[in-house]
């Protein structure tokens, strides 16, 4: 069997495999996880080289949501508005569990949780942040973690985080329940201004999501500010929240029409037009500003999954494969709940190092997404920051 890569995070001394292994899905986010499927997955994650594991104490769904979004494979965040779906702590209890059962020396493998955000909403106060490491450690039956992040900063006041809520997590950093610390969220801003604001050392880590795709790329920017600030990279979303899979982006996706709708590309000989689709209904189209619609040639068009699958290859695979291709980025987290999903995303890895990329494709992909490259969405409350 291949070698999964690793690579250094930051100045932290972990090295990571660079896929890394999203727990939010044992949390039954996208569906009913049995604890032997759960423990299947851990178990090959683990045997063949996956040594890091992200989980949350927001992770998972209500009952409410599953049905629709059951066929997402991935860590995603959603608004506000959704985030009343969200509850309980599953994710941690069942990796608990399953690290537990599984008997795996500590220093073998690499655990990241969050604080900050819960199934009754946001609390960034030191006291919640406290208590939160508490009850993460007693889920995840472990006596440290090795990466708290601060979770979606950009629902809270920046000045917090950076008075209030990273000192405190900094005491927990001394008192041995973390390692290190990280700060997580949607807007690229938020990273900087924290960090521009906090003693140097204060943050380790950052993990980023939907900002290193196929789609969007604009992370690639701030890397050399990250690296300037010893801080480890992480990404997350690979395939942007359900945008660059075989069915497309749930309902409750957060990204503008205009990229949602970015579904068809023409067939090989047709005229150059680019056909989107907008619901679930095969028969509503728009046209993007980019191109004129011809009604006539609907029918010509293929689905973008579709014209990769008659390259023999699969949207979401090559997704992943762009997302790891930049060895600046420590690890892309993945999410998986079956033994399935983890040797698919394996496969991709070690194709990925052996074999490279499908250029051709790749470029094919680039040009359909070209027009709404880089587009992304509001997530968090409007900031309105003291002077640094």
């Amino acid at each position: 069997m291949a070698t999964l890569e690793r690579r250094e995070l930051g100045n932290t001394g972990f090295k990571l495999s660079c896929v890394g292994f999203g727990a939010s899905p044992l949390g039954k986010v996208f569906g009913d996880v049995s604890h032997e499927d759960a423990l299947a997955a851990v178990r090959l994650a683990l045997q063949s080289g996956i040594n890091f594991f992200d989980t949350s104490p927001l992770a998972s769904l209500s009952p409410s949501l599953k049905k629709g979004a059951a066929f997402i494979s991935y860590p995603c965040r959603i608004s506000p508005f959704f985030a009343r779906f969200y509850g309980g702590t599953l994710s941690e209890t069942v990796l608990g569990n399953c690290l537990s059962e599984l008997k795996v020396p500590r220093e073998e493998f690499i655990v990241s949780t969050k604080c900050g955000r819960y199934k009754d909403g946001f609390d960034f106060s030191a006291q919640r942040v406290t208590r939160s490491i508490d009850e993460s450690l007693a889920r995840l039956k472990l006596d440290y973690v090795d990466i708290l992040h601060c979770h979606d900063i950009e629902f809270g006041s920046l000045d917090q985080i950076v008075n209030e809520t990273i000192p405190a997590l900094q005491k927990i950093k001394e008192s041995g329940k973390a390692r290190f610390i990280g700060i997580t969220g949607l807007p690229l801003g938020i990273f900087t201004y924290v960090l521009d604001r906090v003693p140097p050392g204060s943050v380790d880590v950052v993990l980023s999501y939907c900002h290193y795709g196929i789609n969007d790329s604009t992370l690639v920017d701030l890397l050399p500010y990250l690296k300037s600030k010893g801080v480890g990279v992480i990404t997350a979303s690979p395939l942007a929240m359900g945008l660059l899979t075989d069915v497309g982006p749930p309902e409750w996706h957060p990204a503008p029409s205009e990229l949602k709708a970015l579904r068809f590309i023409p067939k090989p000989g047709s005229p150059p037009l680019l056909v989107m689709h907008t619901s679930r209904s095969a028969d509503r189209f728009i046209q993007h500003p980019y191109y004129k619609l011809n009604p006539s040639f609907i029918g010509t068009s293929l689905s973008l999954a579709a014209h990769c699958k008659e390259k023999g290859k699969n949207i979401s695979k090559i997704a992943l494969q762009y997302s790891l291709m930049n060895k600046e980025i420590a690890t892309v987290l993945v999410g998986m709940n079956s033994s399935k999903q983890v040797e698919e995303n394996l496969a991709a890895a070690v194709e990925l190092s052996s074999l490279g990329i499908d250029e051709d494709l790749l470029h094919e992909v680039e040009a359909v997404l070209q027009p709404v490259k880089n587009l992304t969405w509001p997530s968090g409350i409007q900031q309105k920051p003291n002077p640094a």
